[in-house]
């Protein structure tokens, strides 16, 4: 196996960059780039932090984020898990990416940025959803933000109904559980999963 070891060599099987992917990046929102991020009710968030690199889905109906001006997005922290990795790496790293991913649409947008989070009751009163609130909000100060090109998307067919995998023919999340703990009653929770989410999306 032959590896790369540095950036000359890197760069030499890599030369010769577009003009449209240079001049594509900006440092706060175009009125364009804000339509495509306003439509996209899906992000993947990225952080970093002490024990490494974290990647986290993150959606919403009606847009995944609010744009509070051309610098800066808003991401409430909706009910999931509670392990918190991207918060904990968030508060000691601020250091984020974002890819925003909007159905039917091959194109993607990509932010990287700085966050930092938000306890302001004002704030988490002003996405209420049902009653409830977030308990906290990334506000994320834009460093850049550029499209991708769609060729990934368009690889994938990640739009079209004909590639969708049939759920059934995938691991459910209580056997993926009991791959992990031997003794995981994986019936009781496939069972009880979507009842207990309806109840907790907000």
């Amino acid at each position: 196996m032959t590896i790369i070891r540095t950036v000359e060599e890197l760069k030499a099987i890599y030369d010769g960059v577009s003009e449209a992917s240079l001049v594509k990046v900006t440092r706060t929102l175009t009125a364009e780039y804000r339509q495509m991020i306003e439509a996209s009710p899906f992000v993947a968030l990225a952080t970093v932090g002490p024990e490494g690199l974290d990647c986290s889905p993150r959606g919403d109906l009606g847009g995944v984020v609010r744009i509070r001006d051309d610098a800066t997005l808003l991401l409430p922290d909706w009910r999931g898990n509670n392990r918190i990795d991207s918060l904990l790496n968030i508060v000691r790293d601020p250091r984020v990416a974002l890819m925003f991913l909007v159905p039917g649409s091959n194109t993607t947008m990509r932010i990287n940025g700085r966050a930092e989070i938000s306890v302001d009751p004002a704030l988490l009163e002003s996405f209420d959803m049902d009653g409830k609130h977030p308990r906290s909000v990334a506000v994320i100060a834009i460093d850049e933000v550029y499209f991708q090109c769609a060729r990934a998307v368009i690889r994938a067919e990640l739009w079209n109904p004909e590639q969708f995998v049939d759920p059934a023919d995938l691991p459910t999340p209580g056997t993926l559980l009991k791959a992990a703990k031997a003794d995981f009653d994986k019936d009781t929770y496939d069972r009880e999963w979507a009842g207990r989410a309806a109840k907790t999306m907000w």
